[in-house]
């Protein structure tokens, strides 16, 4: 049975993401220790609200070191919504504040108008189809069994902007093309819920199980 730890600093939907995780077969911890989720095998970084409250208090808590060594130590870590988010180098959420910086980017707030200059409404809340990121072709072993046009969970404000290189899947919103799911090494983002997306959310957390 695979090992999970999912990180508490107050900010997420701990137990719905736990349940998930124990549903596709994970043992899991959910942890307020940073000793703890060092040991981690896999480690989780839920996030809903403001990016900068959500890193002022990891910080504090002692977690981003905990994360860091995770990843040196090529360990899988997944970050969910805002999770993911903090993952890259900074946001512009109310102010510039650093992220994590563990992959390269930079998080935005989403076009208030479609492509056709139309108003829509922030946040994007809504069931969306991943497609392919330029050049990704799903090829991540994150996509085994997802195909395009298969749809996730959204609920989200901002979005993350990076290289292709680190895009597996984008979706859309007014027409404009967004992150849906990045990947460096084995740090892998979600801007969707996996866990509030059925049973391919599922089969997303379990291919993590799997990395």
């Amino acid at each position: 049975m695979t090992n999970v730890t999912i990180i508490d600093y107050g900010i997420g939907n701990l137990m719905s993401v736990g349940r998930a995780f124990e549903h596709v077969g994970a043992r899991v911890t959910i942890t307020k220790d940073p000793k703890v989720a060092v040991q981690a095998d896999r480690l989780v970084l839920p996030g809903v609200g403001a990016f900068a409250k959500a890193m002022t208090t990891l910080e504090s808590l002692g977690f981003t070191e905990s994360i860091f060594r995770i990843v040196t130590q090529e360990r899988p870590l997944l970050g969910i919504c805002l999770g993911m988010q903090m993952l890259f180098e900074s946001s512009e959420e109310f102010q510039l504040t650093k992220g994590l910086n563990l992959i390269p980017g930079l998080v935005k707030q989403l076009p208030t108008t479609d492509i056709s200059g139309r108003p829509h409404k922030l946040p994007h809340i809504n069931w969306a189809s991943l497609i392919e990121a330029s050049g990704s072709q799903f090829a991540s072993p994150i996509m085994a069994g997802i195909m395009p046009g298969t749809e996730f969970y959204f609920i989200h404000s901002y979005t993350a902007y990076t290289d292709d290189q680190y895009r597996v899947a984008d979706t859309t919103y007014g027409g404009h093309r967004l992150s849906a799911i990045v990947q460096r090494g084995t740090v892998v983002g979600s801007q969707f819920h996996p866990e509030k997306s059925g049973r391919f959310g599922l089969k997303f957390m379990s291919n993590f199980l799997t990395l």
